[in-house]
């Protein structure tokens, strides 16, 4: 039985890693880059029905359950404010932060120890572990590593020198949060907008409170110092030139938001070749980052933790359980990168473009809704009790 494990990351899938280890019998610390938590830092996100399940076994599900609130239904509107489509999206839209603080703070009740400004720069094998480097100069010794540190991943890179960068998608991402402005719909569904220029999405909370985000074109990738340039108000100002033929509240949501969320680039990953060597392993966003067209990038990494944890728990040998890991991932997880690829293509289209999508969405979402295409993602569930079995070949 494993004793120890290092987590590298303290974002949303480190401590969910680490309480799914401690289910599984397996102690663990949590490394996080930065100097303090992630409170009050972050936009929103979709939390989906097979996300929450996931949590379930870790008696997460009810502590989560209730954060934000509910999104399960999806209304696709043109830029001139011609319905397209109306479908199911069962899931909950919840701030980072809120689930970034509830899942951290469970953690450490459940006396899982999380150090802060511990930023991983090195790991070895040894002989009889892993031994983990920071930027700090400190170490720390386990018998296996895991990289739960997101999409710019060192943990990847320490187990392929070779690894694929990120792909960027051609968006970019800013939003906010608006008050006392009144917008069509109700709380419970997400709106969005396939605008001439730029993809808005909002979403109305119960008390008022509009959440939204806007996808800007960008064909070429910003540097973060780019980014960091872009004030709030030439992100306002470019924002309400970008909408400013389209039809539909948002020059009255932007308008209505006291702050902008400086803006961050869209990545996802086709494939990542390797996941794992004799001591290390990696899951969410740094094995395999979706799109946020997919609306499953966290569902995703809570699903990888608890079936890790399964695999270390049943499977003899921690080279052989990261394969068994990988083995019962790989292909769900890629199927949903090509998803949300497919899911994002339509934001940035010119008016060519746009025509024939709006002649062919209302046909795909229709046929979509009466097969039920998109079951295999919703209804997948992971049994806690049932052994997880060696990969075969």
């Amino acid at each position: 039985m494993t004793k120890k494990a290092l987590i590298a990351g303290g974002g949303i899938a480190g401590p969910v890693t680490a309480m799914a280890l401690r289910r599984a019998g397996i102690d663990s610390e949590v490394f996080e880059a930065y100097d303090r938590g992630s409170d009050g830092v972050g936009a929103f996100l979709t939390l989906a029905v097979n996300g929450l399940e996931a949590l379930r076994p870790l008696d997460l599900h009810d502590l989560v359950g209730d954060l934000g609130m509910d999104s399960s239904r999806m209304l696709m509107l043109n830029g001139r404010g011609r319905p397209l489509a109306a479908t199911r999206q069962p899931s909950r839209t919840l701030k980072r932060a809120d689930l970034y603080r509830v899942l951290r703070d469970e953690a450490v009740r459940r006396g899982v120890r999380i150090h802060y400004g511990r930023r991983l720069t090195d790991a070895s094998i040894t002989e009889t572990g892993v031994r983990a480097a920071f930027a700090d100069g400190s170490t720390a010794e386990g018998d296996l590593l895991i990289g739960a540190d997101g999409l710019h991943s060192r943990t990847r890179a320490i187990i392929d020198a070779g690894a694929p960068r990120a792909r960027h998608v051609g968006l970019l991402n800013t939003g906010g949060f608006a008050r006392g402005v009144e917008v069509p719909g109700e709380p419970g569904t997400s709106h969005f907008v396939f605008g001439r220029r730029c993809f808005f999405g909002y979403l109305i909370h119960p008390d008022g409170e509009v959440w939204w985000f806007a996808n800007p074109p960008s064909p070429r990738e910003p540097t973060p110092e780019e980014l960091a340039a872009i004030t709030p108000a030439r992100w306002r100002a470019r924002l309400m030139e970008l909408f400013g033929d389209d039809t539909g509240p948002m020059l009255d949501i932007i308008g209505a938001t006291d702050h902008i969320m400086p803006g961050w680039n869209t990545y996802d990953f086709p494939t990542v070749p390797k996941w794992f060597n004799e001591r290390m392993v990696i899951l969410g966003d740094a094995a395999h980052a979706t799109s946020p067209s997919s609306g499953q990038g966290a569902s995703m990494a809570i699903e990888d933790a608890v079936v890790l944890a399964k695999c270390l728990r049943d499977v003899p040998g921690t080279r052989d359980a990261f394969a068994a890991f990988e083995a019962a991932r790989r292909k769900r997880v890629e199927r949903i990168v090509e998803q949300g690829r497919r899911n994002g293509s339509g934001k940035a289209q010119g008016a060519v473009g746009a025509f024939f999508r709006d002649l062919a969405l209302p046909v795909i979402m229709r046929r979509l809704d009466r097969r039920n295409a998109l079951a295999w993602m919703y209804d997948h569930r992971i049994s806690w009790n049932e052994p997880a079995s060696a990969a075969s070949g």
